[in-house]
């Protein structure tokens, strides 16, 4: 396809994509350059290895353990909001972590909901702080994505398999035998490496709920060994060991991604008449309702806590508002611009290398790119006088893999349907993007705009390395508040920040939508 004539160029993509490139790959090699290998890890360093590592298999294990019964109750029931509730397991997805973090205080927290019910029965509060609030917190996050993707195994299952297992009067148990169990053994080893590699980049989590000496991880040493003891050596050491650890955890899921195997159908509904025995409605009734009680209770508590906070809010809240609204605008910007070249790329057949820069960012941490940038700026110029464009770039960089998945399947779509016809008109070029591209790419690019806006509102990773007293993000701020323990004040602004991340994200998602071709 890259041979014949395309009625959009490649070139602007492609050099979007190396830059792409250069940005990670040089952040690497800065790294890699000011690490000193001789030097080794210390016994803290092993223990926030250890911890790691430890804490992601955890919160890998309860978040696909947890997920299998709950994909399969959503697989076997139809019922009134059900939709909402598979719509409800994307939210975590777009939501500030930092958020996340103080609902899930305000109900597993020592004063939270749950501690005071048990106090009514004279028990001890829950303690959340250390490895076990770090775990209970990733399985929020990648509990509703682990039951998106095996979801989505069981919805591969042809109904016809299912009507014929219940033709030749298979149990419950046959049809767990015949047809579950080998398609949780085909996804499940791939959603658990997927899990495993998303919690070994999280940063905010183990800053928030970990941060004690024996709830260190990597990326957390790697703060520290900025903020305290600016040992830059230290933490470009640290550095490669977190790039070894998220390669191998990237391979490892790729190595486990299988494919379909169960065959085609017909489309049809599918319906379980091995469900409709008491017991089984009874569990996953139970199964279902539990889970949205974890899922909705947490947002709860963030409105509930934060709307008496924000007439506490003090001025510097609104300005790190301001900031973290230009940080998200710039980065929303920075990211279509190298998305949509990008996407228009692959589409023309240049699908190879321009695809393996976008994924760069999955298998690269922020914190360690902004290890990089950091120790690269350092020698030239004042690091905290560039911490809000840093941040943008790099979180347009970190939502690109994600745009890129939304955007090249339309591209490749309207470039196919509609180039031969251009070409034929000698429509290319400019006039091809923003006569045909653009108009019906809209709902895909305000997708993906929004996506990247409330990421990046919500992120704390790289200003935290970056900021100083002077500039902070709405998310900097809300820590710094709870740090300061002024609890009231940090609930307003997450609810704050929660409501501009949600904004964001459907005023372009909308604004993508509205008018455009479907």
């Amino acid at each position: 396809m890259a041979g014949r004539a395309q009625p959009v160029g490649h070139r602007t993509g492609v050099g979007a994509a190396a830059l792409v490139a250069v940005l990670i790959l040089g952040s690497l090699l800065a790294v890699a350059l000011r690490a000193e290998v001789g030097r080794g890890l210390g016994p803290s360093d092993w223990a926030a290895v250890r911890f790691t590592l430890w804490q992601a298999v955890l919160s890998a294990v309860f978040s696909v353990g947890l997920a299998v019964p709950l994909a399969r109750a959503l697989a076997r029931r139809r019922f009134a909001g059900r939709r909402l509730l598979i719509a409800l397991l994307g939210a975590p997805f777009i939501l500030p972590v930092i958020v996340a973090v103080l609902g899930l205080l305000d109900v597993f927290g020592r004063s939270g909901w749950i501690s005071i019910a048990l106090g009514w029965f004279g028990l001890e509060p829950l303690q959340i702080y250390g490895l076990h609030g770090v775990v209970l917190a990733h399985v929020f996050f990648n509990l509703p994505l682990a039951t998106r993707l095996i979801l989505q195994g069981w919805q591969e299952i042809p109904a016809e398999q299912f009507r014929l297992a219940a033709h030749l009067g298979a149990t419950s148990a046959d049809m767990w035998r015949l047809l579950e169990r080998p398609m949780l053994e085909r996804i499940v080893p791939g959603v658990l490496a997927v899990v495993f590699a998303i919690c070994l980049t999280s940063f905010a989590v183990a800053l928030t709920l970990g941060g004690g000496p024996g709830a260190t991880t990597i990326e957390l040493a790697i703060y520290q060994a900025f903020r305290f003891d600016f040992d830059l050596e230290r933490a470009a050491l640290l550095s490669c060991v977190q790039i070894f650890l998220t390669g191998a955890a990237a391979l490892i899921a790729l190595r486990t991604a299988r494919g379909d195997e169960f065959g085609a159908g017909l489309d049809r509904v599918v319906q379980r008449w091995d469900a409709r025995a008491g017991l089984a409605r009874t569990v996953d009734v139970g199964v279902i309702a539990l889970a949205a009680l974890f899922l909705v209770l947490p947002l709860s508590a963030i409105v509930l806590a934060g709307l008496p906070g924000l007439a506490l809010l003090p001025a510097s809240v609104f300005a790190a508002a301001a900031n973290s609204v230009l940080v998200a605008s710039v980065s929303t910007v920075v990211l279509v611009l190298l998305a949509v070249p990008m996407a228009l790329a692959v589409a023309t057949g240049w699908s190879r290398s321009v695809e393996l820069a976008g994924l760069l960012g999955l298998a690269v941490s922020p914190l360690v790119i902004g290890t990089g940038l950091f120790v690269a700026v350092h020698a030239v110029a004042d690091p905290f006088a560039l911490a809000l464009p840093v941040t943008a770039l790099v979180n347009a960089v970190m939502s690109l893999p994600f745009a890129l998945r939304i955007l090249v399947p339309r591209a490749r779509q309207v470039v196919d349907r509609h180039g031969p016809l251009a070409l034929s008109l000698d429509m290319a070029g400019a006039p091809f993007l923003r006569l045909v591209v653009l108009p019906r790419m809209r709902a895909q690019i305000g997708f993906a705009a929004g996506l990247a806006a409330a990421l990046s509102m919500g992120d704390l990773g790289v200003i935290a390395l970056f900021a100083d007293p002077e500039r902070a993000t709405l998310p900097l701020q809300v820590y710094r508040l709870m740090g300061a323990y002024q609890m009231q004040a940090a609930a307003g602004a997450a609810l704050l920040l929660l409501v501009l991340s949600v904004a964001a994200f459907w005023l372009l998602d909308r604004g993508g939508r509205w008018h455009a071709e479907a």
